[in-house]
């Protein structure tokens, strides 16, 4: 780009600005980066401890579902009238410019779904668990979704970073030397040839 600029002034205030434009947007750049980088380790985390917990919840909830199955005999029916869930919904917040979702569970079964006849205290400890694993997932598949934007995002900033600092800014600096030097070499020989007028204007006048 350098060999292809002319050298003057004008060329050299706008190089130096566009140098300056791209050195603001590697920092801003990097500022996202890391602030993406922190909220993304504090969902992994998140995310870990989720998973823990989930899977202890299905393991305390099948366990009493077992236990329930050999006191009662087969509980599919009981089971089936426990409903469907479709309380699920879903919205946004924004960390510097990405799109996080926000994943809410507002519950449209309610407790009275079965009777005391067709159940006991280990069907309930199944129901509680596994209304308790529901809960657990709904947080998790926030918390992983987060995750995954979180990564993409940080990759295209990194990119973006790295096409500033290891092209853009080379290039700009490269270009500003370029005129910068070229504009000295042309002052220097402007002044040499005023130098040359001036002793050639004295021997005249002398």
């Amino acid at each position: 780009m350098a060999n292809n600029v002319f050298p003057t002034k004008g060329n050299l205030i706008a190089t130096k600005k566009s140098l300056s434009l791209a050195n603001l947007g590697f920092d801003l750049l990097d500022r996202k980066r890391n602030i993406l980088i922190r909220e993304m380790m504090l969902m992994l985390e998140k995310a870990k401890s989720l998973h823990g917990e989930i899977e202890e919840t299905y393991k305390h909830a099948y366990q009493a579902l077992e236990r329930a199955n050999i006191t009662l005999g087969v509980i599919e029916h009981t089971a089936n009238a426990t409903g469907l869930e479709t309380g699920v919904e879903i919205s946004y917040r924004s960390v510097m410019g990405v799109d996080i979702p926000e994943v809410t569970l507002h519950s449209t079964t309610t407790d009275e779904q079965y009777g005391f006849f067709t159940a006991n205290s280990q069907f309930d400890i199944a129901y509680l668990s596994f209304n308790r694993a529901k809960e657990l997932t709904v947080l998790l598949a926030e918390v992983e979704n987060a995750v995954y934007r979180l990564t993409d995002a940080i990759k295209k900033t990194q990119r973006r970073a790295n096409a500033l600092k290891n092209i853009n800014i080379p290039r700009f600096t490269a270009t500003v030397k370029f005129i910068s030097d070229a504009l000295e070499e042309k002052e220097r020989e402007e002044f040499s040839r005023l130098k040359v007028i001036r002793r050639t204007k004295d021997k005249t006048d002398a």
